[in-house]
């Protein structure tokens, strides 16, 4: 292979997908809030700075849990 080639997965290699959540929409929602309610009502601001840690926190511990259940050895036998 040449350099520009992308490394290619071995046969039967199975890719981690993470499953469906509903995350990112309410991540972006809580974005939202957060940047509309700083031009015009401030307790919207402030819904959507709470409601955006508490996604950003559940978001990275759900992912650290899916980390942690791969194979150490990247499934490779």
């Amino acid at each position: 292979m040449s350099g520009l080639d992308p490394e290619l997965p071995p046969v039967g290699e199975e890719i981690h997908l993470p499953g469906p959540s509903p995350l990112p929409i309410l991540t972006a929602l809580a974005t939202t809030l957060l940047v509309i309610g700083i031009t015009t009502i401030p307790v919207v601001s402030v819904f959507g700075g709470i409601m955006l840690i508490v996604c950003i926190v559940i978001w990275a511990k759900d992912t650290r849990r899916e980390t942690n259940e791969l194979p150490l050895d990247g499934g490779h036998h």
